[in-house]
């Protein structure tokens, strides 16, 4: 399967882009913020709450970073008007993080205050493990700064995520935690997927034992149920913690858990930047392409 994954990566740039685009419709909601929205508005009619993502490829310039604020203030400004039930979720190599570590925090202060004047929250996402440890020092940074509506990401995969589960639970963090999507070398990351999965639920079981809102964001069934067990057993009400998923990926699972009264949010990714963002995100891990490949048989075949 490995050896398919990376011949579908190695064909992706000869595909035409309108077919790229079709594949992708299912998993990024289009190129304006105008069919993010929408595609929010009909999550929140069914009871599921949103994070939206613009997509970019890398910043070369303050320009640019700053042109990236700009626009999610915008996407700010149009979740509070159309009264959506929606957050944002923000990479900090959007905002500068390998130009100027302290533009980046202004930038990322700056944004994460907007969003408290509207009464929304920012979750700050983890990218590889080149910006980790800045990650996790912008964001206690931010914190250090009585800003409270921030959260941030830990991968279950990366062998550092317990020891950075213990050094920030005095702050009693708001933390999504996902498996990681990124490749990253054996000495610093799990490879062993029944390894990672087992991190997982002992990140979450820390973080809760910490005090902290925890974001469990997986489609793995396992890992649901076994986190629904942490959560039943500490006694934790339907506002203390939340699932989360991706747009279009195991959507009938994410019905389940709205059905059975637990808070669920979906990633909703746009930007006019779809067709370079899902080409990297393939390039950086092949595992991804076999899966839409997998799945896009299956909706086709008869």
């Amino acid at each position: 399967m490995a050896l398919l994954d990376r011949a579908i990566v190695r064909v992706l740039p000869a595909v035409p882009r309108p077919v790229v685009k079709k594949l992708s419709q299912r998993y990024i909601a289009g190129a304006h913020l105008a069919d993010a929205c929408r595609v929010v508005a009909e999550l929140n009619r069914e009871a599921k709450m949103a994070t939206i993502d613009v997509l970019g490829e890398e910043i070369t310039s303050r320009d640019e970073a700053s042109a990236v604020l700009l626009e999610y203030e915008d996407v700010f400004e149009t979740i509070e008007r159309e009264g959506l039930d929606s957050n944002v979720s923000v990479k900090l190599t959007g905002l500068g993080l390998k130009l100027d570590r302290d533009f980046c925090r202004d930038n990322a202060a700056t944004l994460v205050r907007d969003a408290a004047k509207r009464g929304n929250f920012v979750r700050i996402d983890m990218e590889d493990s080149s910006t980790t440890a800045e990650t996790l020092d912008i964001y206690r940074d931010l914190r250090g700064q009585g800003l409270d509506n921030v959260g941030v990401v830990l991968q279950a995969y990366m062998k550092r995520t317990l020891s950075d589960i213990a050094s920030l639970a005095s702050l009693r963090p708001n933390v999504r935690v996902c498996k990681g999507i990124y490749v990253e070398p054996s000495d610093i990351a799990y490879q062993d997927f029944e390894t990672v999965r087992i991190n997982f639920v002992e990140a979450v079981e820390a973080l809760l034992d910490a005090g902290a809102y925890v974001a469990v964001a997986t489609h793995d069934e396992w890992v649901i149920g076994e986190s629904l067990t942490l959560v039943e057993e500490r006694g934790l009400a339907p506002g203390e913690y939340e699932f989360q998923m991706l747009l279009g990926v195991r959507s009938e699972l994410g019905d389940e858990l709205v059905r059975e009264g637990h808070r669920l949010r979906i990633y909703v990714p746009f930007g006019r930047q779809w067709y370079e963002y899902s080409l990297r995100r393939l390039q950086e891990n092949p595992k991804i392409a076999g899966y839409i490949a997998l799945d896009t048989l299956k909706r086709f075949r008869p």
